[in-house]
């Protein structure tokens, strides 16, 4: 860039908030201009807090958290639209698909507490109730009939996957008495290859949350054929993430130079084509950090004729 050799270094939070805070702070001792990525947002929370605390430019490629600091910031930027937005989205999904008693399957999390409240806010309001089932006391089995209890017509997982995921997925599809029941994931676990695996017809037809617009642009045409050619399989939509934040990482560098204040200070002047649409930083009320206020949202599934396919069910 400019004449000058970029060189990115790679460290794996392996999941885990400590060592993603570790990992910031050795990166910070090595110098680095910026850090970047992040998809779980528990993790991305750890990083971007010691980040911010040291004045190292933080751009958070996936993770969705409204409080991803707990503090206003200059520092960190995000790309994934906030978990409000995109969960409130879902939540107006199911209330179109003719849904009002939702149980939701959850594991404890900060993650899945949030998204259990932003989904009883929105639906308390038109009508819809929420029905909170705890997994670290249920059984796949007894989710079952706490269903046929609750008289639930849709069941949410708010999981790990693939535990405890996959198995209440299957133990669902096999109990003839929910037969009719919707099962949705707006996490987006359906996205990825290894559910279809272990799951096969069983993973079609449950709604998640992904971030891609109805076309994608110039950039990202081209994008998504050389990452076909190299996958030998169509990328999800994480990997358009992480494409948009090495172009908005570049310009920013390019523009205002490894200097990490200037860079900090470049957010919300960044403009970027980016694979996904037009990439700009603004403030957005009550999100702490730069937020990419555009970032597209659909909501689709697992075609269960081809479940190889994802149909688009809403988008917007």
């Amino acid at each position: 860039m400019g004449g000058r050799p970029l060189e990115l270094v790679v460290r794996d939070t392996a999941a885990d908030p400590e060592r993603a805070a570790a990992a910031v702070e050795e990166l910070a001792g090595l110098g680095v201009a910026a850090v970047a990525g992040e998809y779980h947002s528990v993790v991305a929370r750890a990083a971007a807090a010691r980040a911010d605390a040291l004045g190292l430019p933080f751009l958070c490629s996936s993770a969705v958290l409204d409080a991803l600091t707990e503090q206003p910031t200059q520092h960190v930027a995000r790309l994934a639209p906030p978990q409000s937005r995109g969960w409130q989205r879902y939540a107006d999904f199911l209330l179109g698909a003719g849904h009002r008693r939702i149980a939701v399957a959850a594991q404890p999390s900060v993650y899945w507490t949030s998204g259990t409240r932003i989904l009883r806010d929105h639906l308390a309001p038109r009508g819809g109730t929420v029905i909170e089932l705890d997994m670290s006391a249920l059984t796949p089995t007894a989710v079952c009939d706490a269903l046929v209890d609750h008289g639930a017509t849709a069941l949410l997982l708010l999981v790990g996957h693939p535990e405890p995921a996959v198995p209440i997925v299957k133990s669902v599809r096999r109990d003839q008495r929910l037969a009719d029941i919707m099962l949705g994931a707006p996490a987006g676990q359906p996205e990825f290859a290894e559910w279809a695996a272990l799951l096969g017809d069983d993973g079609a037809a449950i709604p998640f949350l992904r971030y891609l617009p109805e076309r994608l642009t110039p950039l990202g045409t081209r994008v998504d054929t050389a990452l076909r050619e190299q996958l030998a399989a169509a990328p999800s939509f994480v990997a358009f993430e992480g494409y948009d934040t090495i172009a908005v990482l570049a310009e920013a560098l390019r523009s205002h130079g490894t200097d990490r204040a200037r860079t900090a200070a470049s957010w919300p002047r960044v403009a970027v084509e980016g694979t996904r649409g037009r990439i700009r930083f603004s403030r957005t009320p009550g999100i702490s950090v730069w937020q990419w206020a555009g970032t597209p949202i659909q909501v689709v599934d697992r075609d269960p004729t081809a479940p190889d396919r994802f149909r688009i069910l809403q988008a917007g």
